[in-house]
């Protein structure tokens, strides 16, 4: 069983909250709307979805 300090859990969701706003504010500024995360987090989570059906042959 794995156990992670306090610090290493607090480390690791930091690290993928600020990927996941990355994603979405680059994604926003790709549809030349820098201001709307939700619509940069809606396309992203799409394209991440689409892309690993993609890759399993889904689609």
């Amino acid at each position: 069983m794995t156990q992670w300090t306090f610090e290493e859990v607090d480390n690791r969701l930091k690290d993928i909250m600020c990927g996941i706003y990355q994603r979405s504010s680059d994604t926003a500024r790709e549809f030349n709307q820098p201001t709307n995360l939700v619509l940069g987090a809606n396309i992203a989570g799409f394209r991440k979805v689409a892309d690993a059906m993609i890759d399993q042959g889904l689609v």
